[in-house]
């Protein structure tokens, strides 16, 4: 039997009733769902559980989603970095349905859901896989915690009065040093997240590269770095300033405290989108972003071969 994870947004009711319609819709696709036990319990007493198609709820633990086709995600980006913990350490794909408002790392929309639903079940899809970065922190050769990002990884200030005080490092030779609210690092598909608000470049999901962005940093050259995908980056912290905190994807922290380093790489596994249809980046940027285009002549169709 072909398992898919369904991994939700609960905090809406229409969010609940769309999740109780693609249980439905799995099941008469031949595919049998599974859902978080937490989340079935806000979903189990609703009229609307399709009879016959009842889910297989199962624990939020680290093998949850093994053995499954996909882990479909219904919600915005938070609920997809959530459900990415689970597909990345089970190596399936994660396939994102947008419920949420931007929704960047989603592949389909609600108004799309029935085709993608339908391509999921025939199988008409392909993985893409996004880069993601490991992090250790250690203090006095001691690691006092580990962490990883799909989107970024970032080295912030806990104390709102004070400025954090740190040198950066890349490939192992000091690069600058300044008072900043936090450093970044951030992968290509984080570059259209925290990084790109914080001033960063945006990056093409298939561009091998890591990004490297200070957040408001007193300093003359505290400018966006993008930098070699076989690169290490460290972010050392003043042993005489305030503490910091590592935060990886808004999801995972480990305590950074004065005098202490943060080093960060690609990481050897990555997160494995399902994709749809092939869909260039930039029609992704306009679509998600509302970017004016008016006025655009470009060539729609490419001139007929004149050696034809």
């Amino acid at each position: 039997m072909r398992d898919v994870l369904l991994v939700l947004h609960t905090g809406r009711p229409t969010n609940r009733k769309t999740a109780l319609h693609v249980m439905s819709e799995l099941g008469r696709l031949g595919l049998r769902t599974r859902v978080l036990a937490d989340e079935w319990a806000e979903l189990a007493a609703d009229p609307d559980v399709p009879a016959g198609y009842e889910p297989v709820p199962v624990p939020g633990s680290p093998e949850c989603a093994r053995g499954a086709e996909a882990v479909l995600v219904l919600g915005g980006d938070g609920t997809l970095l959530r459900a990415a913990d689970l597909a990345r350490h089970a190596g399936v794909p994660l396939l994102g349905v947008n419920l949420g408002h931007v929704g960047f790392l989603a592949e389909a929309e609600e108004d799309t859901l029935p085709e993608a639903l339908q391509k999921l079940a025939d199988g008409d899809y392909e993985v893409e896989e996004r880069t993601t970065l490991e992090a250790v922190v250690t203090a006095a050769g001691q690691v006092l915690g580990r962490a990883w990002a799909l989107n970024e990884a970032v080295v912030e200030k806990t104390t709102r009065g004070r400025i954090l005080e740190v040198v950066l490092e890349v490939d192992g030779r000091p690069v600058s040093s300044f008072g900043c609210d936090g450093v970044l690092c951030s992968t290509p598909t984080g570059s259209t997240a925290y990084a790109f608000s914080a001033g960063g470049p945006l990056i093409w999901p298939q561009v091998q590269a890591l990004l490297v962005v200070p957040s408001n940093a007193h300093a003359l050259f505290a400018r966006p770095m993008v930098i070699a995908p076989e690169s290490t980056v460290a972010i050392e912290v003043s042993a005489d300033g305030p503490s910091a905190v590592l935060d990886c994807d808004g999801r995972r922290t480990v305590a950074v405290p004065p005098g202490a380093r943060v080093e960060l790489r690609r990481a050897s596994e990555p997160v494995r989108m399902v994709r749809l249809a092939a869909q260039p980046f930039a029609d992704r940027l306009v679509r998600k972003f509302d970017l004016p285009v008016r006025g655009w002549r470009g060539v729609r169709n490419p001139p007929p071969d004149s050696n034809a």
